[in-house]
């Protein structure tokens, strides 16, 4: 048996549910997928300017849908908007506040305008991430998070990671459920 310490063992749950049950199933994900609107008022990921009119691929810089406070009940989320928050709120703004990376925030950031560019990013962001905590060894998982994590600044940097690993699994694994209702009721249409 080899020796595990906290820091493999932490990037082994989100490595193998990214390997095994979550990377695969987004292969081949198609722009009508991602921006598809299975119910009326949706959250999308939109042209910058134009309010309700979702993007079509290749159509230039596009703005995620976002209200604060969010309303109640809160609008259902499409692929595209929940890839986007995975990237942007999981991923990069973390990546940003501890791994190095240029610092972005759900409005500044460059939204994928096709699936293809969402997943591209998704690697990337996802790389950094697990590099990222890969670099913090053993002794970094005890350090506080810091500021950037707010009321949560005091709680060690494990904590985040933990935290990061369910948001990653639970997003994703929406992701996955949308495609297969995607194709199942697009399917019975036909």
């Amino acid at each position: 048996m080899t020796d595990q310490t906290w820091n493999s063992l932490l990037r082994d749950q989100l490595s193998w549910h990214w390997t095994h049950q979550l990377r695969d199933r987004l292969d081949g994900l198609t722009d009508d997928e991602y921006f598809w609107e299975p119910v009326p008022g949706c959250w999308n990921v939109r042209r910058r300017g134009t309010g309700t009119a979702p993007v079509q691929a290749g159509s230039g810089a596009v703005t995620i849908d976002f209200a604060f406070p969010v309303p109640d009940p809160p609008p259902f989320t499409t692929i595209a908007w929940r890839l986007g928050h995975v990237i942007v709120g999981v991923l990069a703004m973390r990546n940003a506040s501890h791994f190095g990376r240029r610092p972005t925030d759900y409005e500044s950031f460059e939204y994928a305008p096709t699936a293809a560019d969402a997943l591209a990013q998704l690697d990337a962001e996802y790389a950094t991430w697990m590099a990222g905590v890969e670099s913090l060894g053993e002794d970094g998982l005890s350090r506080p998070c810091g500021e950037a994590e707010g009321a949560y600044a005091e709680l060690p940097l494990a904590a985040l990671v933990l935290h990061i690993n369910r948001e990653m699994i639970h997003h994703l694994s929406e992701v996955c459920v949308l495609r297969d209702l995607y194709l199942h009721t697009r399917r019975e249409a036909s």
